[in-house]
């Protein structure tokens, strides 16, 4: 297995970018082909909601948001409610029309994924238990450790909350988890 087909992506450490629409930091996790605000192919990350306020417009964007901390939004996406109160519960919406959130008590943590809808289709699902990990052909898989205790069968690899493990290409390993992990699977 080539680094570049397994890699563990560690949360200690991760950069707080300011978001595009500059209303709240975000701490990216992966991004295809590697991030800047707007040129990805996808990309996942978790954004730090303090406020209510606007989300950023991403044209040609479809967008997944899965509440891990916190009670919840409401969003207003193109004129339309959309309560999301179930932590790990996730969340479609297009990114390319007028989303707005209100907090629904106090601040909030999303694990936002963005993919670019001509380009990507990303499934996202919150699990537990022992998974098998494979990307798709042509693709990537990624696992987001959302509580402390998640290992990597076969090897004395531990993940913490919200470290990751990205598999590309032929790479397969099984994830056994304590508590909840995101599987975000990205497929062209």
């Amino acid at each position: 297995m080539t680094a570049e087909a397994f890699r563990i992506l560690r949360a200690a450490g991760r950069a707080q970018v300011a978001w595009k629409n500059g209303g709240g930091i975000t701490r990216e996790i992966a991004a295809s082909p590697g991030a800047t605000t707007d040129a990805f192919d996808w990309r996942v990350s978790l954004a730090d909601v303090a406020a209510d306020g606007p989300f950023s417009l991403f044209p040609g964007v479809d967008r997944t948001l899965t509440v891990v901390e916190g009670a919840g939004m409401d969003l207003m996406v193109d004129g339309e409610h959309h309560i999301v109160d179930e932590p790990y519960w996730p969340h479609d919406f297009p990114g390319d029309v007028e989303t707005d959130g209100r907090l629904l008590a106090g601040p909030v943590v999303n694990l936002n994924v963005m993919y670019r809808r001509d380009a990507v289709r990303a499934r996202t699902a919150v699990v537990r238990g022992t998974l098998r990990l494979a990307a798709p052909e042509g693709g990537a898989v990624l696992a987001v450790a959302l509580e402390d205790g998640a290992v990597i069968d076969g090897t004395d690899t531990g993940l913490r909350r919200y470290d990751a493990v990205l598999l590309r290409g032929t790479a397969v390993c099984e994830l056994r988890t304590q508590g909840y992990a995101a599987l975000v699977t990205l497929s062209r």
